[in-house]
């Protein structure tokens, strides 16, 4: 059973910047294209990036040229660098595989952004 637990979240000012990082508990995190959700308060959870294994990656329109998604896979890690963070990119942000198994759903790291 693999289990995923993000961090790395917290209040930040607008045009602030945050890293969130997904630790997964086993490496065969490493075949799987991950991607990084939110879910805002009275929203759909909506996938906001992925990373492929091989490192190719792909955003949402909304997170391009401010968001950086990531992998070391060798520490079974997938990153998020959020910059100009947005107070509309409060949410809770999780990770999971691209096509999401809900078995694998952790408990999120909330993002805060405000004055």
């Amino acid at each position: 059973q693999v289990q995923l637990v993000e961090s790395g979240g917290g209040l930040v000012q607008p045009g602030g910047s945050l890293r969130l990082s997904c630790a997964a508990s086993t490496s065969i995190f490493r075949i799987y294209t991950m991607g990084w959700y939110r879910q805002a308060p009275g929203k759909q959870r909506e996938l906001v990036a992925y990373i492929t294994s091989a490192g190719s990656t792909n955003y949402i329109d909304s997170a391009k040229g401010r968001f950086t998604i990531s992998r070391d896979n060798a520490k079974n890690t997938v990153y998020l660098q959020m910059n100009s963070l947005k107070p509309e990119d409060t949410a809770v942000y999780y990770c999971n595989r691209y096509l999401p198994n809900e078995n694998y759903w952790g408990q999120g790291t909330q993002v805060t952004v405000s004055s």
